[in-house]
């Protein structure tokens, strides 16, 4: 049966862990801090662990010294939320040194963030089955106030029957220096897309996802278990929520077909893509190709340049929960 941990309220403590990339340099500092600080005005408190300040080939320590501070605060009664700075390159190092059995025995915590993050939360929710959220990174909350897209993820992290509505408007990072100013400039009409060019569909399922950047490295190992989680839960049929973020148009169609051919969309009653952060187009080869061939065959409702993932703004999804997707006139909620 699917865990959900305790409803997030105030005076709750978040730890802080980088299990990936730390944030170093005096602007990633100070940005981090920030961040913590604004997780103070919410009401909450914080605990970090040694390492979030740190960031040497790309990781904020060793495999083990990583491994042991995630799990010293899933192992601490008093912490409620685990939430990284951000993602990173090499998650993937800390998995074999997880005891997922101690933590599945223990309360179920949240874990949120999205990028590389999703190597930790994909397998937290298919090995524990513990929800978790594809969500906003701390560092997000790093400048002059959070946004109202990163405050959502406290808001279904405390009430699970909480109702996202689709953005009006997308774009990116105002600065990734200037503190002082809002995180993010969201200039762009947001019109999310039916593949199968419908003005109106709404499908249900058990949510699960991430970034594929990362998800398609899981493939194959023992930390994706998709088939046996799959079957568990299958009378639920899944929303699979993807997202990219270095892929090109070509990298997105082959791991679509890999994801397919591993059997992994078995019981999909939907699937939800994000806007890719960085994807180009090979030579007349783009993203709508992509989507169609490598997901248009499998007769099931398929939603692009949704709000979710690296280009902002984000729906947060809560993976192992039931959801609701209802999409019209290229808008969208998720219940």
């Amino acid at each position: 049966m699917m865990k959900f941990p305790k409803l997030l309220k105030k005076g709750d403590t978040i730890g802080v862990c980088a299990p990936s990339s730390g944030a170093s340099g005096e602007i990633l500092s100070v940005r981090l801090d920030n961040a913590i600080s604004n997780l103070k005005c919410l009401g909450y408190n914080v605990i970090v662990t040694n390492s979030i300040h740190n960031d040497v080939k790309c990781v904020s320590a060793d495999s083990m010294t990583r491994a042991a501070e995630f799990m010293s605060l899933y192992e601490n009664p008093d912490v409620s939320v685990i939430l990284p700075p951000w993602g990173g390159e090499f998650l993937m190092d800390i998995l074999p040194l997880l005891d997922f059995e101690k933590i599945a025995s223990l309360p179920s915590k949240w874990v949120c963030g999205y990028s590389d993050v999703t190597t930790l939360t994909f397998p937290l929710t298919l090995i524990c089955d513990i929800a978790t959220v594809h969500g906003s990174n701390l560092m997000n909350m790093g400048f002059a106030r959070i946004h109202e897209t990163d405050l959502r993820a406290f808001h279904v992290m405390s009430n699970l029957k909480t109702k996202q509505k689709s953005w009006d408007t997308w774009g990116g990072f105002s600065s990734w220096n200037d503190l002082t100013s809002d995180v993010y400039k969201l200039d762009n009409p947001s019109t999310w897309k039916s593949l199968q060019k419908d003005t109106h569909v709404t499908f249900k399922g058990r949510m699960i996802g991430g970034c594929m950047d990362t998800l398609c490295k899981l493939l194959g190992t023992r930390f994706a278990p998709v088939e046996a989680f799959i079957n568990k839960y299958k009378d639920d049929g899944f929303i699979w929520t993807l997202e990219s973020c270095e892929m090109t148009a070509p990298e997105i169609y082959r791991t679509f077909w890999q994801i397919r051919e591993s059997g992994w969309f078995k019981y999909c009653n939907g699937i939800i893509f994000g806007r890719p952060r960085g994807c180009e187009d090979k030579r007349d080869f783009a993203l709508i190709d992509a989507l169609e061939q490598g997901l248009g065959n499998l007769n099931v409702p398929v939603i692009y340049d949704a709000d979710i993932g690296h280009v902002p703004p984000q729906i947060q999804i809560v993976n192992g929960s039931i959801g609701r997707v209802e999409f019209a006139d290229g808008k969208a909620t998720i219940i």
